[in-house]
């Protein structure tokens, strides 16, 4: 049985269907709002650029760092979230910030950020990305993002010492972050990579109630297997495929990008688990996102069904719902196992179905 799972917001005649769509479309999000109130520097009592020489500008105000347009930063965190060692790098190496645009509160048309105002509170930060931060990004990626993808806009402001100081800077840009809104490591320029938010092949995968998904260990509670990621863009390079096309073609990729994972197409069958494949709807394909994941998961009473284990072990490693899954009925010989020539099927055998997208009456 196969499962399709749209990256979007697709609507849904089932409510397996939507809670699938919901599941992924949620995880692709996350984060969402921890990612755009941006890098609390303005806790920090320090974090200018480190081994950076600052100079001050004609107000004698020394900013808390010289990056700008095109630069991309990052630091160290300990446990604790107190951050370390902010600082330029080539964004050909790992970093946590790609600055898309520097900013400075001073010329904001009011008083709001005069010399002895607070820093803005997380509120006022995402109001912020949104007011000052959002389009100068979009224009920096040249157009070009899914919001749904991998990389969030967010505000870097100076640490504490830096803003009683008087420096009113504030850096925008993009990250990507993990479940917790925290940024994390990356390479590489935001408009050169494919902003789809997917998950390397042998995660598992957990939803939550408000439609996250998070990596955890496969020997814990997940909903969802990955098996392989899928890259549509030399499959649909002259045109924006829809969702219909992309099922057409994902099915037997996901089928056999299964098959791959366990071994074998009847170890497959014997994990009892039914695959699914993600789809990019126009607006995610037309942001930049065009890489889906495929998987394996199962389907109970119009919901995923909580697995431990991987079926890369096998049906007897697996529970669903806490119970080893039952042994499927015996199945004919598989076709190249069958006598004739060449293997070939005799005139009584019955012809193959396709496998199709699970859909629920």
């Amino acid at each position: 049985m196969m499962v399709n799972m749209n990256n979007g917001t697709t609507a849904s005649r089932t409510p397996l269907r939507t809670l699938l769509i919901a599941g992924l479309a949620g995880a692709v999000g996350m984060g969402t709002y921890a990612g755009t109130t941006g890098l609390s520097l303005a806790s920090q009592p320090g974090g200018t650029d480190a081994g950076t020489t600052l100079e001050a500008d004609a107000n004698g105000v020394v900013p808390f760092t010289a990056a700008d347009k095109g630069t991309c930063l990052t630091w160290n965190m300990d446990d604790n979230g107190v951050i370390s060692d902010f600082q330029e790098t080539d964004c050909n190496n790992e970093h946590r910030f790609e600055v898309s645009s520097r900013e400075d509160l001073n010329t904001y048309p009011t008083s709001e950020f005069g010399p002895d105002a607070p820093p803005p509170n997380q509120t006022r930060q995402a109001q912020l990305r949104e007011e000052l931060c959002q389009t100068a990004s979009i224009r920096y990626l040249g157009g070009r993002y899914d919001p749904s993808g991998r990389y969030s806009i967010a505000p870097i402001l100076p640490p504490t010492d830096a803003w009683e100081n008087g420096d009113r800077t504030m850096l925008c840009g993009l990250q990507e972050t993990n479940a917790e809104g925290v940024p994390i490591l990356t390479t590489g320029k935001a408009a050169e990579r494919d902003q789809a938010r997917v998950y390397e092949t042998g995660s598992c995968l957990i939803t939550d109630q408000a439609n996250n998904l998070t990596t955890v260990d496969c020997t814990e509670p997940h909903h969802i297997e990955v098996t392989g990621k899928v890259d549509l863009a030399p499959v649909f390079a002259d045109h924006t495929p829809s969702v219909d096309e992309q099922n057409k073609y994902l099915g037997d990729v996901c089928a056999k990008a299964a098959e791959d994972y366990v071994g074998s197409e009847e170890n497959l069958y014997q994990t009892t688990l039914q695959i699914y494949w993600g789809t990019s709807p126009t607006r995610a394909w037309d942001g930049g996102s065009r890489t889906v994941n495929c998987g394996l998961m199962f389907a109970k009473d119009n919901r995923f069904a909580t697995l431990t284990g991987s079926a890369k072990n096998g049906r007897e490693a697996l529970t669903v719902d806490g119970a080893v899954p039952e042994a499927p009925p015996e199945r004919r010989p598989l076709r190249s196992e069958q006598g004739g020539p060449d293997g070939a099927a005799g005139a009584e055998d019955p012809v193959p179905v396709a496998p199709q997208p699970y859909n629920e009456p």
